[in-house]
C-alpha cells in the first residue's frame, strides 16, 4: 500500500463539493407532508418525483443498440449484451467464459457466447425479496474449474418476520446449483427492507472478504458485538480467519474486520498493492470510497458527510471526521447511489490500466477515478452520462472489456469496448 498523506476533511469536503459531476443532481426530498425514512432508509424520493420537489432525473429504458461515446479523448461504445433481465444484481464470469448474473427477485442466470439461457439455474434458496432484499452477490471459487463451488449472498428470511443476509455455498455444474447450504448467516434480523450489503471478494490471503449492511438500524455499525455494519473475513467455508483482528476479544464477533460501514455495495482489491477497498451508501451525500484496513473503524453514523433525508435535512453528525475514525479517501456530494468496483487491469483500454471504476444507481452514470503511487486524486470523471442507467455492477470480463449489470425491470448487460476504426462504421450514435 502507498503512503497515504491524508488530506484535512475541509480539503477533502471541497474537492468533493467542487469535482462533482454537473449531471448529478441533489436529491432531497420535498418537505410538505412526507413522512420520514425509518432511520438509514431511504427518503420518501424514493416513491416517484412530487411536483414542487426535488426532482431525480430519470433513468432511461436498457437500450437496443450500440451507442459511441467519448470522455477525455477516449472514445468508447456502450454495447447491450443480454437483454429482458430482472434487477440485475450481480455478474461473474466462469472459466470458459459463461457469465453468471443473479436477478434481485432470486433467481440466477446464465450466459453461453453472448446468449441467455431462457431457464433460470435450479436449486436456489427462498429468498425475501422485500424492497432491497433479493439475491444478491454471485461468486466463484478461485479454483471453480477443480471443484466447481459457488457462493452466492442473499437476503434471508429470519424465523418468524423480517431478514437478514447470508452466504451460501454449493456446486455449480454447468446447469444446476446443487449441495447448497449456508454457511454463514449475520445476526442482523429486521422488518425493513434497506442495507443488506452483500459483496464478495477473495484475498491473496485466501481468506473470503464479505460486507454486511447494517439494516437501517445504525447503532448496528459501531456495535462490534454484532455483524451489521461491518467488513467480515471468513475461511473459504465460512467461518471465522483464526487470526482476525478481534479474534478471541470479549465484545467483539470474531469474522469482524471492520466495522463502522453503513451499506457497502462494492469490494475489491488493488491489483498492485493488495490493499482492500469498498464502496458505501451515504444517505442525502456521503457516498464513500474507502481503503479498509484489518481492526479499523470507518465512522457510521458518528462521522459522516451525509445528511438525514427530508423532510428533516439535518447532518448525520455535528462534523464528518473523528478521532479514532478512517476519513475515506473520497466522497461523493450529492450521493450517486454508489454501487460495484473494478480496478481496472485488461489491454483493451491501456490509458485505463489500474484506474477505479464504480457505478451510480441514482448518478445513472459509471465513474472512472485515478490515484498516484502517493494516494494522491489525478482525477475523476463521470461516463455514460447520456445513457442514464442505473448501474449496479461493475465487472472485468475475461475478454478485457468492461461489464455493466443495469438495474432495471426490463434491465441487462452493458459491455464497454474501445471504438476503432474497425468497429466506428457499425455503431451509430
Amino acid at each position: 500500500m502507498w503512503n497515504r498523506n491524508r488530506p484535512t476533511s475541509w480539503t477533502l469536503t471541497a474537492a468533493a463539493i467542487a469535482l462533482v459531476s454537473a449531471s448529478l443532481i441533489a436529491q432531497q426530498p420535498p418537505a410538505g407532508g412526507q413522512k420520514p425514512p425509518a432511520p438509514g432508509g431511504r427518503g420518501p424520493m424514493a416513491a416517484g418525483n412530487v411536483p414542487g420537489g426535488f426532482q431525480r432525473v430519470p433513468a432511461r429504458p436498457f437500450p437496443n443498440a450500440p451507442e459511441e461515446l467519448e470522455m477525455s479523448g477516449t472514445k468508447y461504445r456502450v454495447v447491450p449484451v443480454v437483454q429482458g433481465l430482472a434487477n440485475p444484481w450481480s455478474l461473474t464470469f466462469l472459466p470458459g467464459g459463461d457469465m453468471l448474473v443473479t436477478e434481485k427477485r432470486g433467481t440466477l442466470r446464465i450466459v453461453r457466447k453472448g446468449t441467455l439461457d431462457p431457464q433460470p439455474i435450479a436449486g436456489m434458496p427462498t429468498v425475501w425479496t422485500t424492497g432491497q432484499g433479493g439475491l444478491l452477490e454471485v461468486l466463484p471459487h478461485p479454483k471453480f474449474a477443480d471443484n466447481r463451488l459457488l457462493y452466492l449472498t442473499y437476503s434471508k428470511p429470519c424465523p418468524g418476520e423480517g431478514a437478514t443476509t447470508a452466504l451460501l455455498r454449493g456446486r455449480f455444474d454447468g446447469k444446476a446449483f446443487t449441495d447448497g447450504r449456508d454457511l454463514f448467516v449475520a445476526d442482523n434480523c429486521n422488518t425493513g427492507n434497506p442495507h443488506f450489503g452483500s459483496k464478495l471478494a477473495f484475498g491473496r490471503d485466501g481468506m473470503l472478504y464479505m460486507t454486511i449492511g447494517e439494516r437501517g438500524a445504525r447503532d448496528r455499525a459501531q456495535n462490534t458485538d454484532i455483524h451489521g455494519g461491518k467488513i467480515l473475513r471468513l475461511t473459504e467455508d465460512g467461518t471465522a480467519a483464526p487470526d482476525n483482528p478481534f479474534a478471541g476479544k470479549p465484545g467483539y464477533k470474531p469474522e469482524i474486520f471492520s466495522y463502522g460501514h453503513r451499506n457497502p455495495q462494492g469490494l475489491a482489491f488493488h491489483p498492485e498493492t493488495g490493499a482492500l477497498y469498498d464502496t458505501e451508501h451515504g444517505p442525502q451525500g456521503g457516498d464513500e470510497l474507502n481503503i479498509v484496513q484489518a481492526g479499523k473503524n470507518y465512522g457510521w453514523p458518528v462521522a459522516s458527510y451525509g445528511r438525514e433525508y427530508g423532510p428533516d435535512g439535518a447532518r448525520i453528525s455535528p462534523r464528518p471526521w473523528k478521532e479514532g475514525i478512517e476519513d475515506p479517501e473520497l466522497v461523493w456530494l450529492p450521493s450517486i447511489g454508489i454501487s460495484g468496483l473494478l480496478f481496472y487491469t485488461g489491454d483493451k483500454f491501456p490509458q485505463w490500466k489500474n484506474h477505479i471504476f464504480v457505478g451510480g444507481l441514482s448518478g445513472l452514470a459509471l465513474h472512472r477515478l485515478a490515484f498516484n503511487e502517493k494516494g494522491g486524486l489525478l482525477g475523476r470523471e463521470a461516463l455514460m452520462t447520456e445513457s442514464r442507467q442505473r448501474i449496479r455492477d461493475v465487472r472485468q470480463g475475461p475478454d478485457g472489456y468492461i461489464y455493466l449489470a443495469v438495474d432495471a425491470n426490463p434491465g441487462g448487460i452493458l459491455r464497454i469496448e474501445p471504438v476503432t476504426t474497425t468497429t466506428s462504421s457499425s455503431a451509430a450514435r
